[in-house]
């Protein structure tokens, strides 16, 4: 093949175009993100508690081109039994969540875990599952660590299968990591909706910043 036929036949290669033969190839090279958001009961897991947590279908992206979903509907929540007696007011405060209800009536961790990786799983169907979150370190924790001590599947992101919008942001902002806070976020790029600190609402937003970001060509 000459080396114009090969370079045509990679300009013809797009999402959703793809020879039969070449199926399998694409299909494990396409991401498909969650946008993650965990309330807890304070800072680190295993002592300490996730109260709720969402995630959010976010879009998918093959290399060349990303895609948004057409809304945020494909979503799973759940507010989760403590596994420990501790807890931080000040957490609790935040997030507004009954603890004292969730210790009655709140799901098994080992439910919800299970019942998470296998929504993720059916989602992201033959794509790899990526996490997102801003910042990632906090909810990637915490999910990370539930995933591997309840779910009966693991982990549906694997070890490293995760998308910091904070750092992306740094990168293509040209900015320090310490100037790229949530609140540092440009106006062009933050989502239309409020913070609440109810998973739902934040893992959305957080999808909106998220796009917006994998999209913006930069300063």
């Amino acid at each position: 093949m000459s080396h114009l036929a090969d370079e045509r036949q990679r300009e013809e290669f797009s999402f959703g175009e793809v020879a039969p033969n070449q199926s399998h190839e694409m299909s494990s090279r396409v991401d498909a993100y969650f946008s993650a958001d965990v309330e807890t009961d304070g800072p680190i897991p295993g002592p300490y508690s996730i109260l709720s947590f969402a995630l959010v279908y976010a879009g998918s992206f093959d290399g060349r081109h990303f895609q948004r979903p057409r809304d945020y509907s494909k979503r799973f929540y759940v507010e989760l039994r403590p596994i420990s007696e501790n807890f931080e007011r000040e957490a609790l405060q935040v997030n507004g969540l009954d603890r004292t209800r969730l210790m009655l009536n709140g799901v098994s961790p080992e439910v919800a875990m299970t019942d998470a990786a296998e929504w993720v799983n059916s989602i992201a169907g033959d794509a790899r599952p990526v996490l997102v979150a801003y910042p990632l370190s906090f909810d990637w924790a915490w999910l990370y660590w539930y995933f591997i001590r309840f779910s009966m599947q693991g982990s549906p992101f694997g070890h490293s299968q995760c998308f910091d919008i904070k750092t992306a942001l740094a990168v293509k902002a040209h900015i320090p990591i310490s100037q790229s806070s949530r609140s540092k976020v440009p106006e062009m790029l933050r989502s239309r909706r409020a913070h609440t600190h109810h998973a739902v609402d934040d893992a959305i937003e957080q999808a909106e910043i998220f796009a917006n970001v994998f999209e913006w060509g930069g300063p």
